[in-house]
């Protein structure tokens, strides 16, 4: 992972950065108060910025050739791209603009934080493309509605504050950029959506459907996920991947990555050293809080408790 900070009050020396660290523009500000703060960390074709600016700036850039997304903490940044007036505010993400577009605006002692990956991604998590030319593209800025706002920010802040804070974890890394795209698909209206928002019809309950949910509780199941990061990766709504689960397994989503769950937690039993490891230590790593629950579970699957399993190797 690489980290890369600015902190100028020049704002020569800011449009010299932002051009470089982003698209090539033109910027103009307030002179009584011209401090910048950026901070930048980049993994695995994932860049999550921390951008700080103590006054009123206006921009107008060239085209990003990258999803760009901010989310606004404090202040409020004002889209003008074509003589728009759309102004977003704290608790918002959006995307700033499409890939290939030129765009222009202001923002107004703004903190915010701006995600950036390529494009290709979104077709990797989409595998085809619904229109004519097969292409996935975003066709709108703000996220469907305020779950679907919620859900993109939350993502962000994970991947920001837990992903590429520290030292980078490879499997984490490796998917992040893969799981926000699939959550930027899930969020934003895009060639794949109808008109009512959702996500179209042949992508619901299929088995591609349920190989792109089962593959993402395999690699994250270690992590704090649910149903709706299920689905976002699975690029479809809760709703879908319930009915892809019922359709062609026996098992529910939050079912199915219980159950992967008891099997890591299983495996680590198996190999740990039970003088420096318990049960109970075991399970709340894998997500089982309440230990009877776990044991039950444990000995239905395999036949004998936890206990015994950690034993064994002593």
């Amino acid at each position: 992972m690489e980290t890369e900070r600015f902190d100028s009050g020049s704002l020569e020396a800011t449009e010299a950065f932002l051009s470089r660290a982003y698209t090539p523009m033109r910027i103009g500000g307030r002179p009584q108060n011209t401090r910048t703060r950026i901070v930048r960390n980049a993994a695995e074709g994932l860049v999550v910025d921390r951008l700080d600016f103590g006054y009123t700036m206006s921009y107008d850039a060239n085209r990003l050739d990258t999803i760009c997304l901010i989310t606004v903490h404090k202040g409020s940044m004002v889209d003008t791209t074509d003589g728009r007036d759309d102004v977003y505010g704290p608790g918002e993400t959006f995307l700033i603009a499409p890939p290939d577009r030129p765009y222009t605006g202001a923002l107004h002692s703004a903190r915010y934080t701006i995600t950036m990956f390529d494009p290709a991604v979104l077709e990797r998590v989409a595998a085809v493309g619904a229109d004519a030319g097969g292409r996935v593209r975003l066709t709108g800025q703000r996220p469907i509605d305020a779950a679907a706002n919620r859900r993109l920010g939350s993502t962000v802040t994970f991947l920001r504050d837990q992903v590429l804070s520290g030292p980078a974890e490879g499997l984490v890394v490796a998917t992040a950029a893969q799981h926000l795209a699939a959550v930027t698909l899930s969020a934003l209206p895009s060639t794949t959506t109808r008109e009512d928002g959702h996500r179209t019809d042949s992508r619901d309950a299929h088995t591609e459907t349920l190989r792109r949910a089962k593959a993402f509780i395999e690699e994250n199941a270690h992590r704090a996920i649910g149903l709706a990061d299920i689905a976002a990766a699975a690029f479809v709504t809760p709703r879908a991947v319930q009915c892809a689960f019922s359709r062609h397994t026996d098992t529910t989503p939050l079912g199915h990555l219980r159950h992967v769950r008891l099997t890591r937690a299983h495996a680590e039993l198996a190999t740990a050293d039970p003088r420096t490891s318990s049960v109970t230590g075991i399970a709340a790593a894998w997500g089982f809080p309440h230990v009877g629950r776990f044991a039950a579970a444990y000995r239905r699957l395999y036949g004998v408790t936890p206990a015994a399993t950690l034993r064994a190797h002593s």
